[in-house]
Protein backbone atom coordinates (compact mmCIF):
# COMPACT_ATOMS: atom_id res chain seq x y z
CA UNK A 1 0.00 0.00 0.00
CA UNK A 2 1.53 3.22 -0.70
CA UNK A 3 1.10 5.70 1.68
CA UNK A 4 1.23 9.69 1.88
CA UNK A 5 4.61 9.66 3.66
CA UNK A 6 5.98 6.82 0.67
CA UNK A 7 4.51 9.46 -1.91
CA UNK A 8 6.16 12.27 -0.82
CA UNK A 9 9.45 10.49 -1.44
CA UNK A 10 8.81 9.47 -4.50
CA UNK A 11 8.34 10.92 -8.29
CA UNK A 12 5.44 9.92 -10.05
CA UNK A 13 7.05 8.84 -13.81
CA UNK A 14 3.94 8.18 -16.14
CA UNK A 15 1.91 6.55 -12.35
CA UNK A 16 4.62 4.71 -11.49
CA UNK A 17 6.24 6.10 -8.27
CA UNK A 18 10.34 5.93 -8.40
CA UNK A 19 13.14 7.32 -6.76
CA UNK A 20 14.04 9.59 -9.17
CA UNK A 21 11.57 11.51 -12.17
CA UNK A 22 13.17 9.50 -15.00
CA UNK A 23 13.73 6.06 -16.16
CA UNK A 24 16.27 5.14 -18.53
CA UNK A 25 15.43 2.65 -21.03
CA UNK A 26 18.02 2.05 -23.07
CA UNK A 27 21.73 3.48 -24.55
CA UNK A 28 20.66 5.99 -26.77
CA UNK A 29 23.91 7.22 -29.04
CA UNK A 30 27.68 7.28 -28.53
CA UNK A 31 30.88 9.04 -29.73
CA UNK A 32 34.48 9.87 -29.55
CA UNK A 33 36.57 12.81 -30.30
CA UNK A 34 39.18 11.93 -32.70
CA UNK A 35 42.51 13.94 -34.17
CA UNK A 36 42.22 12.09 -37.42
CA UNK A 37 38.24 12.54 -38.79
CA UNK A 38 39.25 11.19 -42.19
CA UNK A 39 40.13 7.98 -40.71
CA UNK A 40 37.95 7.78 -38.39
CA UNK A 41 35.41 8.01 -41.13
CA UNK A 42 36.33 5.27 -43.26
CA UNK A 43 36.93 2.63 -40.29
CA UNK A 44 33.48 3.64 -39.14
CA UNK A 45 31.54 4.00 -41.90
CA UNK A 46 33.35 1.96 -44.62
CA UNK A 47 34.89 -0.85 -42.18
CA UNK A 48 32.32 -1.11 -39.86
CA UNK A 49 28.79 -0.03 -41.37
CA UNK A 50 27.80 3.16 -39.82
CA UNK A 51 26.12 5.08 -42.04
CA UNK A 52 26.30 9.16 -42.50
CA UNK A 53 23.12 10.88 -41.43
CA UNK A 54 24.13 14.56 -40.82
CA UNK A 55 27.73 16.62 -41.20
CA UNK A 56 28.62 18.81 -38.50
CA UNK A 57 29.63 22.04 -39.03
CA UNK A 58 32.15 22.10 -36.67
CA UNK A 59 34.12 18.86 -37.82
CA UNK A 60 32.66 15.41 -37.87
CA UNK A 61 29.48 13.49 -38.24
CA UNK A 62 26.44 11.80 -36.66
CA UNK A 63 26.03 8.01 -37.99
CA UNK A 64 23.44 5.81 -37.63
CA UNK A 65 22.99 1.85 -38.23
CA UNK A 66 18.87 1.64 -37.59
CA UNK A 67 16.52 4.25 -37.58
CA UNK A 68 17.54 6.80 -35.12
CA UNK A 69 19.18 10.13 -36.17
CA UNK A 70 22.37 8.68 -34.98
CA UNK A 71 23.63 5.94 -32.38
CA UNK A 72 27.09 7.16 -33.32
CA UNK A 73 28.74 10.31 -33.61
CA UNK A 74 32.56 11.76 -34.48
CA UNK A 75 34.06 14.75 -33.34
CA UNK A 76 37.16 16.48 -34.26
CA UNK A 77 39.38 16.26 -30.76
CA UNK A 78 40.63 19.22 -29.45
CA UNK A 79 44.39 20.20 -28.92
CA UNK A 80 45.88 18.77 -25.77
CA UNK A 81 45.49 20.56 -22.80
CA UNK A 82 47.42 20.26 -19.54
CA UNK A 83 45.93 17.80 -16.82
CA UNK A 84 43.85 19.85 -14.62
CA UNK A 85 45.04 20.91 -11.27
CA UNK A 86 43.74 19.16 -7.99
CA UNK A 87 40.35 20.94 -7.73
CA UNK A 88 39.89 21.71 -11.14
CA UNK A 89 37.33 20.20 -13.79
CA UNK A 90 37.97 16.84 -14.47
CA UNK A 91 36.37 16.93 -18.10
CA UNK A 92 39.46 18.70 -19.24
CA UNK A 93 41.10 15.60 -19.21
CA UNK A 94 43.06 15.18 -22.12
CA UNK A 95 42.29 11.07 -21.97
CA UNK A 96 38.36 11.65 -21.99
CA UNK A 97 38.25 10.95 -25.65
CA UNK A 98 34.33 10.08 -25.36
CA UNK A 99 32.32 12.74 -26.30
CA UNK A 100 29.33 12.03 -24.69
CA UNK A 101 27.12 8.73 -23.57
CA UNK A 102 23.57 9.10 -23.99
CA UNK A 103 20.63 7.49 -22.55
CA UNK A 104 17.38 7.18 -23.49
CA UNK A 105 14.09 7.72 -21.44
CA UNK A 106 10.24 7.76 -22.79
CA UNK A 107 8.74 11.12 -22.14
CA UNK A 108 10.04 14.87 -22.66
CA UNK A 109 8.97 15.07 -19.03
CA UNK A 110 12.18 13.05 -17.91
CA UNK A 111 14.86 14.58 -19.26
CA UNK A 112 13.39 18.09 -18.65
CA UNK A 113 12.50 17.14 -14.46
CA UNK A 114 16.23 15.87 -14.11
CA UNK A 115 17.30 19.16 -14.46
CA UNK A 116 16.40 19.91 -10.92
CA UNK A 117 16.30 16.80 -9.75
CA UNK A 118 20.32 16.90 -10.80
CA UNK A 119 20.97 20.61 -9.32
CA UNK A 120 19.51 19.46 -6.11
CA UNK A 121 21.97 16.49 -5.97
CA UNK A 122 25.27 18.52 -6.89
CA UNK A 123 25.68 17.14 -9.97
CA UNK A 124 26.83 19.70 -12.78
CA UNK A 125 25.46 20.63 -15.81
CA UNK A 126 26.30 21.06 -19.29
CA UNK A 127 23.47 22.39 -21.02
CA UNK A 128 19.52 21.19 -21.02
CA UNK A 129 17.21 21.83 -24.26
CA UNK A 130 16.98 20.86 -27.68
CA UNK A 131 19.66 19.61 -29.98
CA UNK A 132 19.01 20.75 -34.25
CA UNK A 133 20.72 17.68 -35.72
CA UNK A 134 18.53 15.00 -34.20
CA UNK A 135 16.24 16.78 -32.95
CA UNK A 136 15.87 15.37 -29.34
CA UNK A 137 15.43 17.12 -26.24
CA UNK A 138 17.79 16.85 -23.77
CA UNK A 139 19.87 17.28 -20.50
CA UNK A 140 23.79 17.07 -20.35
CA UNK A 141 25.54 16.38 -17.39
CA UNK A 142 28.63 15.37 -15.63
CA UNK A 143 30.07 11.95 -13.97
CA UNK A 144 32.57 12.03 -11.52
CA UNK A 145 34.86 11.28 -13.77
CA UNK A 146 34.25 13.76 -16.14
CA UNK A 147 32.50 11.50 -18.55
CA UNK A 148 29.11 13.49 -20.58
CA UNK A 149 26.28 11.54 -19.90
CA UNK A 150 23.04 13.01 -21.68
CA UNK A 151 19.44 12.22 -20.92
CA UNK A 152 17.22 12.63 -23.75
CA UNK A 153 13.97 12.12 -25.44
CA UNK A 154 12.36 12.06 -29.29
CA UNK A 155 15.47 11.31 -31.63
CA UNK A 156 14.70 11.75 -35.26
CA UNK A 157 13.56 8.76 -36.97
CA UNK A 158 15.17 8.30 -40.46
CA UNK A 159 12.97 6.17 -42.66
CA UNK A 160 13.23 4.42 -46.28
CA UNK A 161 14.45 7.50 -48.34
CA UNK A 162 17.64 7.39 -45.89
CA UNK A 163 17.18 11.26 -45.33
CA UNK A 164 17.50 13.43 -42.40
CA UNK A 165 15.19 15.78 -41.59
CA UNK A 166 16.23 19.36 -43.51
CA UNK A 167 18.28 22.11 -41.34
CA UNK A 168 15.67 24.79 -41.57
CA UNK A 169 13.08 22.40 -39.88
CA UNK A 170 15.07 22.28 -36.84
CA UNK A 171 14.56 24.08 -33.90
CA UNK A 172 17.16 23.72 -31.44
CA UNK A 173 16.54 25.23 -27.61
CA UNK A 174 19.54 26.21 -25.59
CA UNK A 175 17.66 26.49 -21.92
CA UNK A 176 15.21 24.53 -19.84
CA UNK A 177 12.14 23.59 -21.84
CA UNK A 178 9.36 24.61 -20.90
CA UNK A 179 6.56 21.95 -21.40
CA UNK A 180 4.21 21.13 -22.78
CA UNK A 181 5.55 21.77 -26.65
CA UNK A 182 4.05 20.70 -30.33
CA UNK A 183 4.39 17.19 -31.32
CA UNK A 184 6.70 17.06 -34.20
CA UNK A 185 4.32 15.95 -36.44
CA UNK A 186 2.72 19.60 -36.13
CA UNK A 187 6.18 21.71 -36.23
CA UNK A 188 6.83 19.69 -39.49
CA UNK A 189 3.32 20.81 -41.03
CA UNK A 190 4.57 24.37 -39.89
CA UNK A 191 7.72 24.62 -41.14
CA UNK A 192 6.32 23.31 -44.72
CA UNK A 193 4.24 26.16 -44.70
CA UNK A 194 6.43 28.73 -43.67
CA UNK A 195 9.87 27.95 -45.04
CA UNK A 196 9.38 26.60 -48.69
CA UNK A 197 11.89 23.99 -48.26
CA UNK A 198 10.60 20.93 -49.33
CA UNK A 199 10.31 17.56 -46.68
CA UNK A 200 12.79 15.47 -49.19
CA UNK A 201 15.54 18.47 -49.28
CA UNK A 202 17.06 16.61 -46.01
CA UNK A 203 20.66 14.78 -46.12
CA UNK A 204 21.12 11.53 -47.32
CA UNK A 205 24.48 9.76 -48.27
CA UNK A 206 26.16 7.87 -50.62
CA UNK A 207 26.63 4.04 -49.70
CA UNK A 208 29.08 1.54 -51.00
CA UNK A 209 27.72 -1.40 -53.22
CA UNK A 210 26.44 -4.94 -51.62
CA UNK A 211 28.90 -7.34 -52.44
CA UNK A 212 27.97 -9.84 -49.79
CA UNK A 213 25.11 -12.21 -49.46
CA UNK A 214 24.73 -11.37 -45.46
CA UNK A 215 21.57 -13.94 -45.11
CA UNK A 216 19.80 -13.01 -48.08
CA UNK A 217 20.56 -9.79 -48.57
CA UNK A 218 23.32 -7.80 -50.46
CA UNK A 219 25.21 -5.53 -48.01
CA UNK A 220 28.47 -3.73 -48.53
CA UNK A 221 30.26 -5.87 -45.37
CA UNK A 222 29.67 -9.62 -44.66
CA UNK A 223 28.05 -8.67 -41.58
CA UNK A 224 25.08 -6.29 -40.09
CA UNK A 225 25.16 -4.16 -36.89
CA UNK A 226 22.04 -4.34 -34.71
CA UNK A 227 22.51 -2.86 -31.85
CA UNK A 228 24.88 -0.92 -29.69
CA UNK A 229 26.59 -0.82 -25.97
CA UNK A 230 27.94 -1.82 -23.28
CA UNK A 231 30.34 0.86 -22.50
CA UNK A 232 32.85 0.09 -20.44
CA UNK A 233 35.13 2.99 -18.52
CA UNK A 234 38.24 3.22 -17.06
CA UNK A 235 37.40 5.29 -13.86
CA UNK A 236 39.69 6.78 -10.73
CA UNK A 237 37.29 5.48 -8.04
CA UNK A 238 35.03 2.54 -8.84
CA UNK A 239 33.35 2.79 -5.83
CA UNK A 240 32.42 6.71 -6.14
CA UNK A 241 31.60 6.19 -9.70
CA UNK A 242 29.35 2.63 -8.82
CA UNK A 243 27.58 4.81 -6.47
CA UNK A 244 26.91 8.23 -8.83
CA UNK A 245 25.30 5.32 -11.63
CA UNK A 246 23.22 3.87 -8.83
CA UNK A 247 22.07 6.51 -6.86
CA UNK A 248 21.88 9.48 -9.43
CA UNK A 249 20.87 7.70 -12.53
CA UNK A 250 19.23 4.03 -11.24
CA UNK A 251 21.59 1.73 -12.63
CA UNK A 252 21.46 -1.75 -10.94
CA UNK A 253 24.64 -3.53 -10.49
CA UNK A 254 24.44 -7.09 -12.07
CA UNK A 255 27.55 -8.52 -11.33
CA UNK A 256 31.21 -7.37 -9.54
CA UNK A 257 34.24 -9.31 -10.70
CA UNK A 258 37.44 -8.94 -8.91
CA UNK A 259 40.56 -9.44 -11.66
CA UNK A 260 43.68 -9.46 -9.95
CA UNK A 261 42.92 -7.65 -7.03
CA UNK A 262 40.92 -5.02 -8.64
CA UNK A 263 37.18 -4.64 -8.33
CA UNK A 264 34.92 -4.09 -11.77
CA UNK A 265 31.09 -3.81 -11.51
CA UNK A 266 28.90 -4.65 -14.96
CA UNK A 267 25.54 -2.44 -14.46
CA UNK A 268 22.25 -2.58 -16.33
CA UNK A 269 19.45 -0.45 -16.84
CA UNK A 270 17.05 -2.93 -18.78
CA UNK A 271 17.62 -6.66 -19.19
CA UNK A 272 20.71 -6.62 -20.86
CA UNK A 273 23.40 -8.29 -18.53
CA UNK A 274 24.98 -5.17 -18.30
CA UNK A 275 25.05 -1.77 -20.61
CA UNK A 276 28.01 0.13 -18.60
CA UNK A 277 30.93 -1.63 -17.02
CA UNK A 278 33.36 0.48 -14.40
CA UNK A 279 36.76 -0.57 -14.35
CA UNK A 280 39.63 0.79 -12.20
CA UNK A 281 42.19 3.17 -14.26
CA UNK A 282 45.15 1.05 -13.59
CA UNK A 283 43.74 -2.00 -15.21
CA UNK A 284 44.44 0.33 -18.69
CA UNK A 285 48.14 -0.95 -18.15
CA UNK A 286 47.51 -4.48 -16.92
CA UNK A 287 45.34 -5.10 -19.83
CA UNK A 288 47.30 -3.64 -22.47
CA UNK A 289 45.07 -1.04 -23.59
CA UNK A 290 45.70 2.48 -24.88
CA UNK A 291 45.98 5.35 -22.19
CA UNK A 292 45.26 8.11 -24.16
CA UNK A 293 41.42 7.24 -23.43
CA UNK A 294 39.30 6.41 -20.70
CA UNK A 295 37.27 4.23 -22.68
CA UNK A 296 37.66 0.78 -22.33
CA UNK A 297 35.58 -0.51 -25.02
CA UNK A 298 32.78 0.29 -26.64
CA UNK A 299 30.10 -2.83 -27.50
CA UNK A 300 28.68 -3.01 -31.08
CA UNK A 301 26.69 -6.27 -31.75
CA UNK A 302 26.03 -8.10 -35.32
CA UNK A 303 23.12 -10.11 -36.19
CA UNK A 304 24.52 -13.55 -35.28
CA UNK A 305 27.27 -15.20 -34.41
CA UNK A 306 28.13 -16.19 -38.55
CA UNK A 307 28.29 -12.70 -39.11
CA UNK A 308 30.65 -12.22 -36.00
CA UNK A 309 32.97 -15.11 -37.21
CA UNK A 310 32.82 -12.89 -40.77
CA UNK A 311 33.50 -9.65 -38.94
CA UNK A 312 36.60 -11.06 -37.57
CA UNK A 313 37.61 -12.03 -41.09
CA UNK A 314 36.80 -9.17 -42.98
CA UNK A 315 38.27 -6.07 -41.09
CA UNK A 316 41.84 -7.90 -40.68
CA UNK A 317 41.97 -8.49 -44.56
CA UNK A 318 41.24 -4.69 -44.44
CA UNK A 319 44.72 -4.41 -41.89
CA UNK A 320 42.65 -3.74 -39.01
CA UNK A 321 43.80 -4.92 -35.79
CA UNK A 322 41.33 -7.83 -34.21
CA UNK A 323 41.77 -10.04 -31.60
CA UNK A 324 40.29 -12.42 -29.87
CA UNK A 325 41.84 -12.41 -26.35
CA UNK A 326 42.45 -8.51 -25.37
CA UNK A 327 40.52 -8.71 -22.70
CA UNK A 328 39.97 -12.15 -20.37
CA UNK A 329 36.49 -13.79 -20.12
CA UNK A 330 36.45 -12.04 -16.15
CA UNK A 331 35.83 -8.85 -17.59
CA UNK A 332 33.27 -9.76 -20.14
CA UNK A 333 30.64 -11.56 -18.15
CA UNK A 334 27.54 -12.01 -19.72
CA UNK A 335 28.50 -12.19 -23.46
CA UNK A 336 30.65 -15.56 -24.76
CA UNK A 337 32.46 -15.32 -28.15
CA UNK A 338 33.64 -11.90 -28.38
CA UNK A 339 36.26 -9.87 -30.50
CA UNK A 340 38.14 -6.94 -29.84
CA UNK A 341 38.52 -4.61 -32.82
CA UNK A 342 40.62 -1.46 -32.78
CA UNK A 343 40.27 2.00 -34.21
CA UNK A 344 43.09 4.32 -35.92
CA UNK A 345 43.16 6.62 -32.60
CA UNK A 346 43.57 2.91 -30.30
CA UNK A 347 39.90 2.74 -28.87
CA UNK A 348 38.81 -1.16 -28.35
CA UNK A 349 35.49 -2.23 -30.03
CA UNK A 350 33.94 -5.09 -28.63
CA UNK A 351 31.96 -7.16 -31.13
CA UNK A 352 30.03 -9.87 -30.22
CA UNK A 353 26.19 -11.10 -30.44
CA UNK A 354 24.89 -12.26 -27.95
CA UNK A 355 24.22 -10.86 -24.51
CA UNK A 356 22.99 -12.51 -21.26
CA UNK A 357 19.48 -11.76 -20.41
CA UNK A 358 18.29 -10.73 -17.09
CA UNK A 359 14.20 -11.49 -16.15
CA UNK A 360 12.14 -10.49 -13.53
CA UNK A 361 13.75 -11.91 -10.53
CA UNK A 362 16.98 -10.17 -11.43
CA UNK A 363 19.43 -13.10 -11.14
CA UNK A 364 22.00 -13.71 -13.48
CA UNK A 365 23.19 -17.19 -14.88
CA UNK A 366 25.99 -18.49 -12.43
CA UNK A 367 29.12 -18.19 -14.14
CA UNK A 368 29.35 -21.93 -14.12
CA UNK A 369 26.65 -22.53 -16.56
CA UNK A 370 28.21 -19.93 -18.76
CA UNK A 371 29.39 -21.59 -22.01
CA UNK A 372 33.47 -22.04 -21.80
CA UNK A 373 35.37 -20.24 -24.67
CA UNK A 374 38.10 -21.04 -26.65
CA UNK A 375 39.48 -17.68 -27.62
CA UNK A 376 41.88 -19.49 -30.70
CA UNK A 377 39.25 -22.10 -31.16
CA UNK A 378 35.71 -21.06 -32.51
CA UNK A 379 33.21 -23.29 -34.13
CA UNK A 380 31.47 -23.32 -36.92
CA UNK A 381 28.25 -23.29 -35.34
CA UNK A 382 26.75 -23.38 -31.75
CA UNK A 383 24.19 -25.01 -29.56
CA UNK A 384 21.49 -22.22 -28.36
CA UNK A 385 21.45 -20.87 -24.95
CA UNK A 386 18.33 -20.43 -23.17
CA UNK A 387 18.08 -16.79 -24.15
CA UNK A 388 19.91 -16.78 -27.73
CA UNK A 389 18.27 -14.19 -29.87
CA UNK A 390 16.20 -12.84 -26.96
CA UNK A 391 16.58 -9.03 -26.19
CA UNK A 392 15.66 -6.05 -28.18
CA UNK A 393 15.84 -6.99 -31.94
CA UNK A 394 16.86 -5.13 -34.83
CA UNK A 395 13.55 -3.32 -36.54
CA UNK A 396 13.21 -2.21 -40.28
CA UNK A 397 15.49 -3.64 -43.24
CA UNK A 398 19.33 -3.98 -42.79
CA UNK A 399 20.21 -2.25 -46.06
Amino acid sequence: MVTSASVATKFNVGGILLDRPFKIRRLGHFGFNVTDLLQAHHFYADLLGFRVSDEFVRGGWFMRFGTDHHAFALFQKQPAQPAPAPGERKYARPDITINQITWQTQSLSEPVNAVDYLLERGVELQRTGRDGAGSNWATYFYDPDGHTNELYYGIEQIGWDGKSKPAEYRRPVREKVQIPVKSEFDEIQESLATTGVPISAGYRPMELPGTYDVDGIYLPRPFKIVKHGPVNLFVEDVSTTRDFYIQIMGFEVTEEVVYRGERCVFLRINTEHHSLALFPRSMRETLGLSPHTTCASFGIQVANYRQLREAVSFLRNEGVRVETDAVPPELHPGIDYTAWAFDPEGHCLQLYYYIEQVGWDGRTRPASERRTVGAANWPVALEPLADTFKGEPFLGAWG
